[in-house]
This record gives structure tokens, sequence and C-alpha cells, in this order.
């Protein structure tokens, strides 16, 4: 997302590091490069200006030593492009909530509600789906498939009042901490949807209400945010489709201008494609340096609360088995493949991967599966046995129909992450990686920065 950019905000920096004399050349060809790359973002070309005028005036102040002149250059920058991506604002669950989710045609309410129910469900929530949307045809249908395809519980109903349809699961629903409610949409704002959303809203009395914006609409955010705000008082807004619009710089700061605050951002097609947004921590990734906690908490979206706990005790243990390792594996390719995955991790930016590398993960996950059905379970739960005596790889590969080299090739993985958590007994996860780890992990990729699979 916004790769352009991250690319030009990260050449700026590096340019006025290296810069042995901030001159007047100098400057301009990097305010020239900072302007085109945040109009074709699509920012408010006032805050642009305001941006830019702000970097021009302190290169320019002749009582700032040059080497401080720098150093408080980037963090002016830093600063200013972090204030017109807004405030942060966390979206906290109470004992009860009723979060209901509202937008015109076409904003992707109805995905997004999978998506923050697997969300909050994979945090141990008790989550329920409710289809309140009773003018579009596909909406129930939408709602039913997304919901049994991801392990959801979801209420849907022919009754064409939506009223009606949640007094009728009111009482079943009170079993439940978070109930998500997908709301109708229109084509605008008009009179009858904000009639239709205010009278769901004194029934329901919604926790929050949630906005939900695509991010292709660019500016045109600020007004549609507006808008809710003034008719229904909207707690806070999701932008949808950050992965396929230049556009979305202008999602961004439109909303933040609005003051209505962004909880989430929907990244891609996939049910575990939605992050919290943290503008501090997204401005760190369009510069290079990378979101652990972002990364930390794709990895909750992709694992249940029993899995992440079966995984912290190994990894406290300091052992991991060969189910655990492929299903770490797994759980990569589920967070939206190596591209999306190494932006996250500080340093790894610029890191070359083959286009296919991760069609090439799946054919060895699916090998490796069949070489784990082959084995016996002290094999799987202690493969330092195949070390010792290699004539159990051959049987095993006999077994699974692959070669010996496919069977190596998962010792070799599963060696590589037992290294990194080895000795680790005070890990843990929600804390992230410590020092130490990230640089084994920065030396088992090379130093040239290119991850092989």
């Amino acid at each position: 997302m916004l790769e352009k950019l991250g690319e030009v905000l990260r050449k700026a920096t590096n340019r006025l590091a290296n810069a042995i004399f901030l001159d007047k050349n100098l400057v301009d060809s990097i305010i020239r490069d900072l302007q085109r790359a945040l109009i074709e973002a699509d920012v408010n070309i006032v805050l642009v200006k305001e941006l830019t005028d702000k970097i021009k005036k302190t290169a320019l102040d002749e009582r700032i030593k040059e080497i401080e002149k720098k150093e408080h250059i980037i963090k002016l920058l830093h600063d200013e492009l972090t204030s017109i991506l807004g405030e942060y604002k966390q979206l906290k669950l109470q004992k009860q909530n009723r979060i209901m989710l509202l937008g015109l045609y076409g904003s992707g309410k109805t995905t997004t509600i999978a998506k923050l129910g697997n969300y909050f469900a994979k945090r141990g929530n008790k989550v329920a789906l409710v289809g309140l949307d009773v003018h579009r045809p596909a909406a129930p249908e939408q709602i039913k498939q997304l919901a049994e395809k991801n392990n959801l519980h979801y209420f849907i109903s022919d009754e064409k009042n939506p009223i009606k349809i949640w007094k009728k699961f009111e009482k079943e629903l009170k079993e439940f901490n978070l109930i998500l409610i997908d709301t109708a949409g229109r084509h605008t704002l008009d009179k009858e949807l904000i009639d239709e959303i205010k009278t769901l809203n004194k029934e329901i009395k919604p926790t929050e209400a949630i906005l939900v914006i695509p991010a292709d609409i660019g500016q045109a955010a600020k007004k549609q945010a507006q808008e809710f705000q003034e008719a229904v008082n909207i707690s806070g807004v999701i932008i949808t489709r950050m992965d396929s619009t230049a556009k979305a710089g202008g999602a961004l700061t439109a909303c933040a201008e609005t003051k209505a605050g962004i909880y989430f951002i929907g990244t891609g097609e996939k049910i575990n494609d939605l992050e919290e947004f943290n503008p501090k921590n997204f401005l760190s990734r369009l510069l290079g340096m990378g979101d652990l906690e972002a990364l930390i908490e794709k990895v909750k979206s992709v694992t249940d609360e029993k899995e992440q706990k079966r995984m912290q005790n190994s990894i406290q243990e300091g052992k991991l088995s060969l189910t655990d390792v492929v299903e770490q594996v797994k759980s990569m390719n589920s967070l939206g493949g190596f591209e999306k995955i190494k932006s996250m991790i500080p340093g790894f930016n610029s890191a070359k991967i083959p286009e296919n590398a991760l069609e090439t993960q799946q054919e060895k996950i699916s090998k490796w599966e069949h070489i784990i059905k082959s084995m016996t379970p002290e094999e799987r739960e202690n493969p330092e046995v195949l070390k010792k005596q290699t004539s159990r790889i051959t049987r095993i590969a006999k077994g699974a129909g692959v070669h010996n080299s496919d069977i190596r090739s998962l010792l070799k993985q599963y060696d590589m992450l037992n290294d990194l958590i080895k000795g680790q007994a005070s890990f843990d996860p929600e804390k992230g990686m410590d020092m130490k780890q990230m640089q084994k992990m920065m030396k088992k990729f090379g130093k040239k920065k290119v991850m092989r699979f």
C-alpha cells in the first residue's frame, strides 16, 4: 500500500541524512519529490503545502546548525506526517458489545463484518454476525457464506423489516459478548437511509457505530465521514481496499481531518487482511522501519487462542515439533504471503523475494504434510532421530512418495525455527522478538537481504 510514497519518503530521509551540506538545490529537489508523491497519493494539496513549507523554513533557518538541522528536518517530516494521519484510536471492547457497521453501497461492509468477527473471535471473544441489510437481496446469503467458512455464529432472516429481525434474535444474542451488525447501504446518504439508521440506533443502542469507507474514493472520504458524523454520530471509521488504490493517502488524511478516528484498515480480500490502524506504526512501515506490532497482531488473527497458548508453551520449552513447523509456515501464507510480511519486519523492506515464492512454499507444505503422515509419533516429536538414523529418511520418503531432499528441506526449516527459540525460555509472543532473536533471523536470511525458499 502506498508503495511509491514510501519509496520517496525513504529516499528523502536518506538524502537528508547523508548530505554534507543542506544547500537550496538539495532542499528544493527533496521538497519537489515529496510534493509530487503526496499529491499522487491524493493527500489534500493544502496539507501538502503546509508540510513542505515547514520543511523549507527549517532548512533555510540559519540559526540551526547544519548537523542539528538535518536531524531537525527528518524529525519534523516524521512528526508532520504522523499528525496528518491523525491520532491512534483503539477499538476497546466492553463486557457486552453491539457494533453497528454503516456505509454506502460498495464500501465492503459485509466482508468487513466477517473480518472483524474473525479478528475478535481469534482473541477469545464469543462473536455473532447479524444481517440487517434487507434491501440488498444477496446480503443475508453473503453473511451466511462468510460466517460458515470462518466458523462464526450468524443470524439472518427472510424478513424485510430490520427491527423485526433484531427482535426475533434478541434473546439468543445475549449469549454473545460481541455482536456485529450489518446494515443497509444506499448510493448516497439520503433521508431514507438516515431515518433507518436512526431507528436501528434507537432500538439496538449500539456501543459503537462504525463507518466503512473504501480507500479508492480518496479525499471524498472527508465529505462522507462528515455527513455520517452529523447525521448519526459515528464513533469511528474502517477504511477498506487499502491494497488496491493510489488514493489511500487521501482517504487516510481526509478521515483524520474529520476527527472521526480510524480503527482498522482492510489490506486485501482474505479474511485476515484487516489491521488495526496505528498512524505512528503505519508511517514506520512506509519509511522501511517495519511494524512488528502489526505482525504480532496478524499472527493472532490466523491462529485461535488455544493454538496460540500451545505454541507459546512450545516456545517457552525451547522446542517445536515438526507439526508445529508446518503449521507456522502455513500461518505465514495465511498472513498474506511474504510481500506483506516483509514490510513489517525492520530492515526487510528491501528484501528481494522471488515472484513464485508463495506458490513454491505451498507446494512444499503439501509435501511436508505427506511426509509427517508417513512418520511415527516419535519421529514427529523428536526429528533428531532422523539425523542419527538416516535409513528412516529413506523409509519415510518411499511412504510419502517424495525425495529424500524434501525431508531434508523440512528438517532444515525445523532447525531454523528451533535455533531462533532455543534458550529463550522467557520469550513472550505478546512482546515480540528481542534484539538477539532479530539478529539471528537477519543472519539466517543473509547480509544481501535476498530471501530464498
